[in-house]
Parts: C-alpha cells; sequence; structure tokens
C-alpha cells in the first residue's frame, strides 16, 4: 500500500459510522447534494467533522454546519434581498453539471430586477433545472436569508429522509416564497 493510500485509509475511514448516526446521514446527506462528485462530499465531510469534533453533540445543529460546510461550493446561504447573489450561486451550481438557466430576461440589467424577487427566482431556477433531472431545494434559515442547493430529481425521497433525520426543514425551490 501506498503512503498516499494509506493516509487515505487513515484520514477517511467511514467503518466506524454507526448508520444510524448523525454523522452517517450527513455524509449521506452531503452524497446527494454532490451528484457524482465524491470528492467534494469527502472534502466537506471532512469540514463538518472539524467544525463539531470538540463541540456537544446536544449543541449541533446539523444545518448550520453542513451549510458553512457547502457554501459557495455545493449550496448557498444569501441575503434575501441580494436577488444578483442569488442567480450567481444558482449559475455556479448549475455550471458543475453544465446546465445554465435561462432567467426569462437578461440578468446583467438592473431593469431585469425590477418586477423581480428572490422567490419568484428560485420558482425559474426550479423550473429550468427540472427539465434537465436536477432539484433545486430551499431550507428555512433563522435569519434574513435564502439558502439552498441542487440534487439529482430522483433523489429527492432519500433526501427528505435524510433531511427529516437531521431537522432540516426543507422546501422546494418553487415553494420559497
Amino acid at each position: 500500500m501506498s503512503d498516499f493510500e494509506e493516509d487515505f485509509d487513515a484520514e477517511h475511514a467511514f467503518d466506524d459510522l454507526d448508520e444510524d448516526s448523525v454523522e452517517a446521514k450527513v455524509w449521506q446527506f452531503l452524497l446527494l447534494i454532490n451528484p457524482g462528485d465524491e470528492e467534494t462530499a469527502l472534502l466537506q465531510f471532512t469540514d463538518y467533522r472539524e467544525a463539531v469534533a470538540d463541540v456537544d453533540a446536544d449543541d449541533i445543529e446539523p444545518i448550520a454546519v453542513i451549510g458553512r460546510a457547502i457554501d459557495w461550493r455545493s449550496g448557498f446561504i444569501i441575503d434575501a434581498q441580494d436577488m444578483r447573489s442569488l442567480i450567481q450561486a444558482v449559475d455556479e451550481l448549475s455550471s458543475r453539471w453544465n446546465l445554465s438557466i435561462d432567467w426569462n430576461g437578461d440578468p446583467v440589467d438592473d431593469e431585469f430586477f425590477d418586477d423581480m424577487d428572490c422567490a419568484e427566482l428560485f420558482s425559474i431556477a426550479y423550473d429550468r433545472l427540472a427539465e434537465h433531472g436536477y432539484t433545486l431545494w430551499a431550507w428555512e434559515t433563522d435569519g434574513d436569508t435564502y439558502a439552498g442547493f441542487m440534487t439529482l430529481t430522483r433523489d429527492a425521497e432519500p433526501l427528505r429522509e435524510l433531511a427529516t433525520a437531521l431537522g432540516i426543514n426543507l422546501m422546494l425551490g418553487n415553494q420559497v416564497t
């Protein structure tokens, strides 16, 4: 076994994860929001583990830690009034799978935003991504922010189950208000 393989096995041994543990559920969640990209899920899981290493299990809100681990890589948390950042974040996520969103106008043009809000942008993105077999999700945040990520549409049911087990209040992108 090479040094790399030994380091990888020692650093990322998941054999010790109880499949009912919060960590195991977080790992599965990260795999679902990084379809086909286990490397990114692994990096985010490592970030998650490091963030919770010295925290009492009762004090951990999994989505808060997950949100920080995935922000601007596999998900986003943006100010509720920042429509430009929402478009940028969704475009960035979509580009991971060579998709682009038709926003029903030109988001570079300031007038595009005159009759628009973040909820409508979520809905447009949700519809466009659904055409390609992807789902845009949002989760309830504690502030004046929007947060979301994408999955393959076929993974909706396992994602909902994991979200429920992790205490994450999910909604489809077209349900954002």
